[in-house]
C-alpha cells in the first residue's frame, strides 16, 4: 500500500487545472513522459497560488522540498487531464499538497498521485519563514485533517 492511500480524496479539491496533453509530451511509446507529470503538477500549483494575493514577495518565497509520484497508469494522447490538489498538511513554514491526475471525462480514471511538500523561506538567507496568511487561510479551508 503505497503512503498515498492515507489521504483523503473524497472531500472537494483545493483547486483543480484542466490540461490537454501535448503531442510534444509523449515518449517513443506514445505514453506521456515521466518527467511531463511534474511539470503538470508545476504548473496546477502555480495556478493556484497566482489565485492567492500575497503568496511571494522578496521576504518570503516557496520552494519544492520534496515530492512523490505515483504512476497508476499511462497517459495517451489525445488526453484533457484534470490535476486536483488538496491540502494534506498545513506547518509553521511548510505545506502539503496532495494530488491526483485523472481523466477530465472520468475522475475514476486516476494517472497518477502523491504529494508535494512547499516550504517558504527567505530567498536571501534560503531559512524558512512562516507560511503567508493568505496561502494559510487558503488551504486551511480545505484542509484534510
Amino acid at each position: 500500500m503505497s503512503a498515498e492511500a492515507s489521504v483523503d480524496h473524497s472531500g472537494k479539491p483545493l483547486f483543480v487545472a484542466a490540461i490537454d496533453v501535448r503531442w510534444r509530451d509523449l515518449d517513443p511509446f506514445n505514453h506521456v513522459n515521466n518527467a511531463n507529470y511534474l511539470t503538470y503538477l508545476e504548473e496546477t500549483r502555480l495556478q493556484w497560488l497566482q489565485q492567492l494575493r500575497d503568496w511571494s514577495d522578496s521576504a518570503s518565497s516557496p520552494v519544492l522540498a520534496a515530492s512523490e509520484l505515483n504512476y497508476r497508469q499511462p497517459i495517451t494522447w489525445p488526453a484533457s487531464l484534470h490535476v486536483e490538489l488538496r491540502c494534506a498538511r498545513i506547518g509553521s513554514s511548510s505545506l502539503t499538497l496532495a494530488h491526483r491526475i485523472v481523466d477530465a471525462g472520468d475522475a475514476s480514471r486516476v494517472y497518477s498521485d502523491g504529494k508535494v511538500v512547499m516550504v517558504w523561506v527567505n530567498p536571501a538567507t534560503g531559512k524558512p519563514v512562516p507560511l503567508p496568511s493568505t496561502v494559510r487561510e487558503a488551504a486551511g479551508k480545505h484542509n484534510a485533517h
